[in-house]
């Protein structure tokens, strides 16, 4: 965000013609990352690093629970902001249990990848199946985008859609995530690649079962989302008719 209001802020300036050409392509971003390169260590570095670490002591903490529960709670981190330090915890949490190599950490891995899925492919499912009305022709597109991202493991395939309606959305994707997180650990399903996506299908076990659960996610997302966008979204605005002119 404080990326996005800077660059915002540079394009008001004010540069002679010869250097207006190397704004957007060179100096924006390398004075914005380095802006905002520096705010990260210099200020939010390590109250970010203590979260992640707060986050990761908090499900260790979990791990001698219900594992169905476990795969619940890292569903809803992982579509919690799509990519942020939430669902980063979460995936450090399940490549961290990969060096353990036993079959419960093999389990969180899979369950952190396929719900890390589930966001994009479901405002895909609802933006060009279930109800593309409901969404701008920009979102449309994104959602023709979002089923191949999905397909890789790229939560953020569905960050245009969150920015635009975050209160209808995250709940609805985190609803979909939590079911998927839960179907995974149930179904026994295991992954020992630290990424995601149908490319890794080789060192996925149960892989059907791994399908059915982000199938199942991601239905359950987009229906959820189309259901908040129809019964608490914003009408339009309906325009009065206006009256005919009477002849004199």
């Amino acid at each position: 965000i404080a990326a996005g209001y800077l660059v915002r802020w540079m394009t008001s300036w004010n540069v002679p013609r010869w250097l207006a050409g190397l704004m957007p392509v060179v100096l924006m971003p390398l004075l914005g990352s380095l802006v905002i390169g520096l705010l990260m260590f210099l200020l939010l570095g390590r109250p970010l690093a203590a979260i992640s670490e707060g986050l990761e002591s908090w499900l260790n903490g979990m791990t001698g629970s219900s594992i169905i529960v476990l795969g619940v709670v890292l569903g809803l981190m992982m579509c919690f902001d799509l990519g942020g330090p939430v669902n980063k915890a979460a995936y450090a949490f399940a490549v961290a249990g990969l060096s353990i190599d036993d079959e419960a950490s093999l389990r969180i891995m899979a369950a952190v990848m396929a719900a890390g899925m589930v966001p994009p492919l479901a405002m895909a499912l609802a933006s060009t199946v279930l109800r593309p009305r409901l969404f701008s022709e920009a979102e449309r597109e994104n959602g023709k985008a979002a089923w191949l991202l999905g397909s890789a493991f790229i939560s953020e395939g569905a960050i245009p859609f969150a920015a635009a309606d975050p209160l209808r959305v995250i709940p609805s994707m985190m609803a979909g995530g939590a079911v998927t997180g839960a179907l995974v650990m149930a179904f026994d399903v295991t992954l020992s690649a630290p990424h995601g996506g149908f490319l890794v299908f080789f060192a996925i076990t149960n892989f059907l079962w791994f399908v059915l659960a982000i199938v199942a996610g991601a239905i359950v997302g987009a229906v959820l989302v189309v259901l908040a966008k129809e019964l608490f979204g914003k009408r339009p605005a309906t325009r009065e008719p206006e009256p005919t002119p009477v002849a004199a």
